[in-house]
């Protein structure tokens, strides 16, 4: 929506800001250390909304949990936006000023009444209202979101839904207000910062944009595509029609955390040759013809990462990587090399300043002002720029320095993609827990105390009539497969709804369940929303823990 892939505000905002709309996303076991942050500003005051379909451990820190039907945040959204404008809550003065579109957006919300949306998403009307007035009426306000958003076959649409809210109440572009998408692992923001997306160059040039191709061109001297390529899921398709026959995988699973993975599974067994660069032997790695072990980035490189606040910091080498394992920078340029490019043996300072002279997000970063100063939050556009605390503070400027306003988004509920039926009558949603790490390969080989997770989630009175008990062993089914599990009865999961992790593949390899229905706009799985049934099978309770001794034991 603003042009940037980043989130627009510093960790230290949601310390300081007067109301938080956590919405999709159980922070406290997902993103720890940034819901320490958070924590900070409920101590300081701050009025919180958990928007979650599961009451989780987060939303138990709220002044109120609105537990939502899976897949209704766009209602949800639509009529917090609706009830805003029906009561003069709106900022006129900044909707005039700085954006554009309003009117279409303020037609299309009107539908979505307070008793239209209770209707929709399962939340009482009085919840709706009393989190929209807080949001409109407080001083500053952050929205923050994680999966619970993207996992969705309409994940950008959810975002923008959500964007159009800070729109109406100009909470975005200055301290304290903004939109926090919550990254999931270490450097993901670095990752799309560096190129690492079909559609864009380093620093989110676009590669259909005819001045950033040609610079880059001209930096390496060959010509280059001048359209996006395939995203994860349009290379999955790519390969079963036959047009990808080889993959080089560098730091992912896909073997274990596709959707639908029985069928991922059978596409990569099927390639001409399959390459992964990893750390630990995955599922991938031993379905590979080549492994390229590399080293670990947070302990045996040198180079950077970027958080979530768009900050980059030095990383450095603390200790040697083991055995053969390399620096993934001099893999990939000896692999180079063994094509017949010879890329020399530039160091990690000398690729960051190739960086720097391409991207000017990053332009000011020198690897000194990275080392004396502790980390910068980009844009940085020159060597006397401190960095950006926060995005988006043009929207403010009289003359929007000299950009166009930014557009509201029309958006309308759907909801999930797979109905549930008689056949598979249930919600299955999935999601982290605190001490495990997605599929679990960096994490899986040792015990915990707090391990949960290898088993499903289920409410009292669903496990009722069911005839189910706790830690009896069930059959989890699926249009796509079934797995085997255990029951955890748990009251904090609404009626219909069932939830598990995706951390143990081994134990219960729930994306063989998962649906594969994908975002047309960004390319992301339905994985939180799967149609499923739970049957009784006889055999023996497993107590829960079973997993840790297991998992201890190799």
């Amino acid at each position: 929506m603003f042009g940037a892939g980043g989130g627009t505000s510093s960790y230290a905002e949601v310390e300081q800001t007067d109301v938080v709309l956590l919405w999709g996303s159980n922070a406290r076991e997902a993103h720890p250390i940034y819901f320490h942050h958070l924590l900070k500003g409920l101590d300081n005051g701050a009025r919180m909304y958990a928007v979650d379909p599961r009451r989780t451990s987060s939303s138990k820190f709220a002044d109120a949990w609105l537990g939502l039907d899976v897949g209704t945040d766009i209602a949800l959204a639509n009529a917090v936006g609706r009830e805003i404008i029906a009561a003069g809550l709106h900022d006129a003065d900044f909707i005039a000023h700085s954006t554009q579109g309003f009117e279409d957006y303020k037609a299309a919300v009107e539908q979505y009444t307070l008793e239209a949306a209770e209707e929709i998403t399962g939340v009482p009307a009085h919840a709706i209202r009393e989190l929209a007035h807080d949001y409109a009426n407080a001083d500053t306000a952050q929205i923050l979101w994680t999966l619970g958003i993207t996992e969705h076959h309409n994940a950008v649409e959810n975002v923008l839904s959500l964007c159009n809210l800070a729109l109406l109440t100009g909470h975005v572009g200055r301290w304290g207000s903004g939109l926090v998408p919550l990254r999931g692992q270490n450097n993901v923001q670095g990752g799309g910062d560096m190129g690492a997306l079909p559609n864009k160059f380093p620093g989110f040039q676009d590669v259909e944009d005819p001045v950033a191709l040609a610079k880059f061109e001209a930096a390496y001297n060959m010509s280059l595509p001048a359209e996006p390529g395939l995203h994860l899921t349009l290379m999955f398709e790519a390969m079963e029609q036959g047009r990808i026959k080889g993959l080089y995988v560098i730091g992912e699973n896909p073997a274990d955390s596709e959707a639908d993975v029985a069928h991922a599974r059978k596409l990569l067994d099927g390639l001409d040759i399959l390459v992964v660069q990893d750390i630990l032997m995955t599922r991938t790695a031993e379905m590979a013809d080549v492994v390229l072990p590399a080293a670990v980035g947070w302990a045996e490189s040198e180079g950077t990462v970027t958080s979530s606040e768009r900050r980059v910091q030095r990383v450095r080498a603390a200790v040697p990587p083991p055995g053969e394992a390399r620096w993934d920078t001099d893999i990939i340029g000896d692999l180079a090399n063994r094509l017949g490019v010879d890329w020399g043996a530039p160091t990690p300072q000398d690729l960051w300043d190739e960086l720097r002279s391409l991207s000017p997000l990053h332009a000011g970063m020198s690897w000194e002002r990275l080392e004396s100063e502790g980390g910068l939050q980009w844009p940085c556009r020159d060597s006397d720029d401190p960095g950006s605390t926060f995005l988006h503070g043009w929207l403010w400027a009289d003359d929007l320095e000299g950009r166009d306003p930014a557009p509201f988004s029309v958006c309308h509920h759907e909801g999930p993609k797979e109905q549930l039926s008689d056949e598979f009558p249930l919600r299955l949603t999935t999601g982290r827990a605190l001490d495990s790490y997605n599929t679990g390969v960096q994490s899986g080989g040792y015990a915990s105390p707090i391990r949960y997770g290898d088993g499903i989630d289920v409410n009292p009175a669903d496990a009722a009539r069911l005839g189910l008990s706790d830690g009896e062993r069930v059959r989890v089914c699926s249009p796509r497969g079934s797995v085997e599990t255990c029951v955890r009865i748990q009251p904090d999961i609404p009626k219909g709804l069932t939830f598990t992790t995706f951390h143990f593949p081994e134990l219960v390899d729930v994306n063989q369940l998962t649906n594969p229905e994908w975002d047309p706009r960004s390319g992301t799985a339905e994985f939180k929303a799967a149609a499923v049934r739970i049957e009784r099978i006889e055999t023996e309770k497993t107590p829960d823990s079973d997993l840790a001794t297991t998992l201890a034991d190799g």
